[in-house]
């Protein structure tokens, strides 16, 4: 009856002690509150770099750029491979002719304003299907201005 009410009792009790426990809570917060803005965000994004203000831009034939352009009066959209005309259907053959050789396999899509996305996710994705390319980047209105 001594150790119901409260009695001094020097046996074992079975009470968790639960401080180590708290401890170790704290120690593992405080780590995860460190690690969590070390963890990067967001998409790598491989974006061309405009020329200085002064220096003409230079022809580089390693670069490039498959643009997709809507015609005027509307219909299917067309393909250009560095201003050359492409269709849908030869996009991946002609990727893959001319990644083969190349060391740098970075491949740029631009898409005329009035182009859905859809059509420029395709473009990626046919570049994807040939397992020629390492990287593909975008070509946005704002980088073609220079900002």
């Amino acid at each position: 009856m001594a150790m119901a009410l409260g009695g001094s009792g020097g046996g074992q009790t079975a009470d968790i002690n639960v401080t180590p426990l708290i401890d170790v809570l704290l120690v593992l917060l405080i780590i995860f509150m460190v690690i969590t803005p070390l963890t990067p965000k967001g998409l790598e994004a491989l974006v061309p770099q405009p020329p200085p203000p002064n220096q003409q831009p230079q022809q580089d034939n390693r670069t490039i750029v498959v643009q997709v352009v809507q015609p005027p009066n509307g219909g299917q959209s067309k393909l250009k491979i560095n201003q050359d005309d492409i269709s849908w259907q030869d996009l991946g053959p002609r990727l893959t002719d001319i990644f083969k050789t190349r060391a740098e396999r970075v491949m740029f899509v631009k898409g005329d304003p009035d182009v859905e996305f859809q059509q420029v996710a395709q473009v990626i994705d046919i570049a994807h299907g040939t397992n020629v390319i390492d990287k593909i980047g975008l070509i946005t209105a704002k980088i073609e201005q220079g900002e």
